[in-house]
């Protein structure tokens, strides 16, 4: 799912020897390249030399970013005995539920990933990036900011970005609520994050939901409207796939990576 899903111009994998690179931003000193590697069993963390508060804001982003600091013994017993999803746990002990450093990233990228293909959506992610983002550390460009993209008017998105016009629209919603202050932190108010991006327009519960799992780290989450979640459950409905997760609560965000990742063969 990390390479799956990272944005072109803003992240760089090299598969062969298990890394990858991003920016992260820190309170003070800005933007940092940081490359992690994945080993079997721990992850190593490489970056310039900073001092130690930075390092230990480096770690803090990492252990959130890739979910570092899951008990897989715990959701194994919760979930491992489990008919429908016991197998692909089996199979995959170790996933991870891969979220975002930033919780305005992670909202952006759920917007532009509405009903589009997981391709589509890291398409659209890497136009974002290379019309609104500035150049960064180790060739990567800076994921753009509230304030960079609410001074773009929705046809300067549109058509910059290759989405339609409502998409726009929405995009430029979320960005002027964040630069006015709205803030999507996996330590806040998760509920009343919710609630204020609910009055977005153009936001609706699957993107909701799917920002709590991957921005607020809300490991409940379970964006029961979601098409290829359902066609792996078998359902047709949300009601059906929220009826069919029931069981798996308080873990339903580890059952949506292992049904996604089964679907989709990463």
């Amino acid at each position: 799912m990390l390479v799956a899903g990272s944005v072109p111009g803003a992240e760089s994998s090299d598969t062969s020897a298990g890394e990858h690179t991003r920016l992260l931003q820190l309170a003070e000193k800005g933007s940092i390249a940081v490359t992690v590697a994945l080993h079997r069993d721990h992850v190593t963390i490489r970056h310039d030399p900073v001092g130690p508060d930075n390092a230990a804001e480096i770690v803090r982003q990492v252990r959130r970013w890739l979910d570092l600091d899951v008990d897989h013994l715990r959701i194994r017993d919760a979930l491992g005995a489990d008919p429908v999803i016991g197998s692909m746990i089996t199979a995959r002990p170790g996933l991870r539920v891969i979220g975002y450093p930033d919780g305005f990233e992670a909202a952006v990228l759920t917007v532009l990933g509405q009903q589009v293909s997981l391709g589509a959506g890291r398409t659209f992610g890497g136009r974002a990036v290379a019309a609104f983002g500035l150049p960064g550390p180790a060739g990567l460009l800076v994921f753009p900011t509230p304030q960079v993209l609410a001074a773009a008017d929705p046809v300067q998105l549109q058509a910059r970005i290759g989405i339609t016009g409502s998409r726009a629209r929405t995009l430029h919603a979320l960005a002027t609520a964040c630069a006015d202050g709205l803030r999507i932190e996996a330590d806040g108010d998760c509920a009343a994050i919710r609630r204020d991006l609910l009055a977005l327009p153009g936001i609706g519960p699957w993107t909701v939901d799917i920002i709590a799992v991957r921005g607020l780290g809300d490991r409940d989450a379970f964006p029961a409207g979601d098409l290829v979640l359902r066609r792996a459950l078998g359902v047709s409905t949300p009601a059906a796939a929220t009826a069919a997760a029931v069981r798996w609560s308080p873990y339903r965000a580890y059952a949506l990576f292992h049904l996604w990742s089964a679907a989709l063969g990463i």
